[in-house]
């Protein structure tokens, strides 16, 4: 299951803005099993988020994820410009502009459907509008090719509700059964050069997809003595096998930070 993100905005290119969102999304979809091959951040620029689409689609992953940009405002461009990719105007949906009235009064919210608000209901024409029951802008979900796409909002809350709800539930039925087991180990008296070798034969024995192996430094412990968090996922869709898998290459790891003259803490 191939996932692609797509982050638009000026702020999260200025500084302005931590991207949360991508944090969030890859977490939650790399939990399920799914892999995130790559987030792409652009600005709100009609010709970057349009070039940036049809780059992605491209490469065909299973789902392509937006965040950003579905607003009233004039730099909410991301509906038009994935509509530009897929060679599709915006229109009015009114669907959408029943969402948008929904959305107000759930909140109570007494507000007259201007021409900016309803720029909230403009949308790819043929495109299916999502309820967006936390924010105002309706999501968006699009077929293009053999990749399902997903425009959300960019605020994290409302993001979130509409992903935990209609995309991960597609990610998880386009992975099956997975289970993933983690271990960590904090290590000092070892740097991770010297972890390296042992590490390399460790991934090259096993599966691409079935482990995830990695090193983290963390500084020097009293200002000398290096310290790293080795970090070992096991994964697969049988809970017996991955904790098999588990198991073992700790105890190659353990022997290894022993040989080395380190200690785990």
């Amino acid at each position: 299951m191939i996932i692609e993100i797509l982050c638009v905005g000026n702020e999260l290119l200025s500084g302005i803005t931590l991207n949360s969102n991508a944090h969030w999304l890859t977490g939650q979809i790399a939990g399920m099993g799914g892999i995130v091959k790559r987030v792409t951040v652009v600005r709100d620029d009609l010709g970057e988020i349009s070039a940036a689409v049809q780059d992605t689609l491209a490469r065909k992953p299973d789902i392509l994820v937006t965040t950003g940009g579905l607003g009233a405002t004039y730099d909410d461009l991301t509906l038009e410009g994935m509509a530009a990719a897929i060679g599709k105007q915006v229109v009015l949906d009114n669907r959408a502009v029943e969402m948008l009235k929904k959305s107000y009064a759930v909140r109570k919210l007494n507000y007259d459907l201007t021409e900016a608000r309803l720029k909230m209901a403009k949308i790819p024409e043929g495109s299916t509008p999502i309820q967006n029951l936390v924010g105002s802008a309706p999501a968006i979900m699009e077929q293009a090719g053999r990749t399902k796409i997903f425009c959300l909002p960019g605020v994290p809350s409302e993001m979130q509700a509409i992903f935990e709800k209609l995309v991960l539930p597609l990610v998880k039925e386009g992975v099956g059964r997975f289970v993933a087991k983690e271990i960590n180990y904090s290590v000092r008296g070892v740097t991770e050069a010297m972890m390296a070798p042992a590490l390399v034969n460790i991934v090259e024995s096993h599966p691409r997809d079935a482990i995830y192996l990695k090193t983290h430094p963390r500084g020097y412990y009293r200002k000398k003595t290096p310290q790293i968090r080795v970090q070992l996922i096991s994964r697969g869709s049988d809970e017996k096998d991955v904790k098999k898998r588990l198991g073992a290459i700790a105890k190659i790891i353990e022997k290894e930070v022993a040989r080395l003259g380190g200690r785990i803490c």
